[in-house]
């Protein structure tokens, strides 16, 4: 007597949420468009209660907001929120660099001496203008960063934390002398922990977001 045979597993489908936060992000959805179910149903293929269950959880993360005879829009960050970011990413973003430091090998930060080393890649980026470029490469390193740290705590709250203000982080990357700035803080805090003194490299990440703060503060009317 033959076995039945097993059902294949459905397709899990598009990452709507997932999708929906990258686009947000990078500012492909600006801060105040409206998000309708009807055409992000169309757009995925999928039930406008799957679509509703996304919106759910794009509002529980702070980046939309439910507004009478609106729906759904994506919310808009002012200076004080912005400025609330940046002290909470200072605290958490100099523990995840002391925690990296303690927890890998000195040896394995020599990759992003070497990058961000004067005459190496991200040097390269900044004098060319490369923005793009150098904010991917910034964004890898953090990564391996909040990967090393070993918190999966600490990833969670940088993560929530961190999509609600990276087009702001773009936008400072292209602020007068900001990029190379940046670089040689970047450079300052990678050597510390090669040389693995966690202490010393939670400084100066600390140092490091601070003097972002103060660009922004500078050209705030920029930014927004």
């Amino acid at each position: 007597m033959r076995k039945p045979r097993r059902k294949a597993a459905a397709p899990a489908g598009p990452d709507i949420v997932q999708d929906l936060r990258e686009r947000i992000a990078s500012h492909a959805i600006p801060p105040g468009a409206k998000l309708l179910e009807t055409e992000l149903a169309a757009e995925f293929g999928v039930s406008r209660t799957r679509v509703r269950e996304a919106l759910q959880e794009l509002e529980l993360r702070g980046l939309i907001e439910r507004i009478p005879n609106r729906g759904a829009v994506v919310c808009v960050l002012d200076m004080t929120q912005v400025f609330e970011i940046y002290d909470v990413r200072e605290a958490l973003e100099g523990m995840a660099v002391r925690l990296a430091t303690k927890k890998a090998p000195a040896e394995s930060w020599q990759e992003w001496v070497d990058q961000l080393r004067e005459g190496g890649p991200l040097e390269k980026f900044v004098e060319n203008g490369q923005v793009e470029e150098y904010f991917q490469a910034y964004e890898r390193l953090r990564r391996r960063i909040i990967e090393a740290s070993g918190n999966p705590v600490l990833a969670g709250m940088l993560d929530s934390i961190l999509e609600k203000s990276r087009v702001i982080m773009r936008r400072v990357q292209i602020l007068p002398g900001r990029a190379a700035k940046g670089l040689r803080e970047h450079r300052a805090f990678v050597d510390a922990m090669r040389a693995g003194d966690a202490e010393r490299a939670e400084q100066l990440r600390r140092e490091n977001i601070r003097s972002a703060v103060a660009d922004v503060r500078r050209f705030k009317t920029y930014i927004l």
